[in-house]
């Protein structure tokens, strides 16, 4: 977070990979449970929330074709802190986009906490990171998320979050076909294939131990996630788009410990252990047609976070 002027405040919104993605039961309220690992990366877009003299929120977005009402998570965070705050000051949000739209990355997700933890250091509400989560929650399921990472299991809707420590840094090559998918349309096609595998019910969950009862982040290794990374959603999309089965892989061949699908898709990661190996698997992958890929660290914390 960067203090622009005394009016504006500038935040980057990192997206998010999930290391591991379950979806559960469905819910009462329609929504899916879920149990994640979710990890954020250092490729990020750029919020800036502006007060000026004018009435309501205006939204401008630069890199991508984006709604700039209210079906924009960022829009909708700034209206539900104003409404929190009772406040009807002219706000103005600037979102310039680096993370690809419909791409299993929570570009938006992350947007929309940007404009939370920014509006609420210039309205300077003294909030909590839970009381920031809490709100983000009522604008999208992984919102909450970003206020915890940048490693943290992912449970029911999305707002049961309990920080990780991941070990150490790696190094993701992301690769995009150029599809967009759309996260409902993913949930349908999910169930749709559920339903034709009568009595089949999702299988255990990973054995990864996490102690929802220690106090602070507990020490995850790499070694330990890296076999149990999986996502339940890989393979019915690479049916449906065999592309990302190819690039899965294709980052295999080339030497990622392993590659997964991010979130719904379209998007497929592979985690290499340093810059120089994933720089190399990634030559060549942006000239195929469509393609486009992205080479970016792992954020990381050296030592446990303190939670508010």
């Amino acid at each position: 977070m960067r203090r622009v002027t005394s009016h504006s405040i500038e935040v980057a919104a990192p997206g998010k990979v999930n290391l591991i993605l379950r979806v559960l039961d469905r819910r009462p309220d329609g929504y899916h449970n879920l149990w994640s690992v979710m990890h954020t990366f250092e490729f990020a877009d750029t919020v800036v929330v502006e007060f000026n003299g004018r009435s309501g929120i205006r939204l401008t977005c630069e890199g991508a074709d984006l709604p700039t009402d209210s079906a924009n998570l960022a829009y909708r965070a700034a209206e539900r802190v104003l409404a929190r705050v009772r406040r009807r000051k002219g706000l103005r949000l600037h979102v310039r986009k680096r993370l690809p739209v419909s791409a299993g990355l929570g570009g938006g997700s992350s947007d929309a906490a940007a404009t939370i933890q920014a509006l609420a250091a210039l309205l300077d509400t003294g909030w909590s990171r839970s009381e920031m989560a809490q709100l983000g929650q009522e604008v999208g399921s992984d919102v909450p998320f970003f206020f915890y990472g940048p490693t943290a299991l992912v449970e029911g809707r999305g707002e049961q979050v309990t920080p990780l420590q991941l070990e150490a840094e790696r190094w993701l090559l992301l690769v995009n076909p150029g599809v967009a998918i759309s996260t409902p349309w993913a949930y349908e096609r999910l169930a749709a294939v559920r339903a034709g595998q009568v009595g089949r019910m999702p299988g255990r969950l990973p054995r990864l131990a996490v102690d929802h009862g220690v106090e602070g982040p507990q020490l995850v290794k790499w070694h330990d996630l890296l076999p149990l990374i999986e996502n339940d959603f890989a393979p019915v999309m690479e049916r449906e788009y065999p592309v990302l089965r190819e690039i899965r892989e294709l980052l295999l061949t080339r030497g990622a410990q392993t590659a997964m699908l991010a979130g719904s898709g379209a998007t497929v990661f592979g985690v290499f252990g340093n810059e120089r190996s994933a720089r190399i698997a990634a030559e060549g992958l942006d000239r195929r047609s469509g393609w486009k890929a992205w080479v970016t660290r792992t954020q990381w914390n050296p030592a446990p976070v303190c939670l508010g």
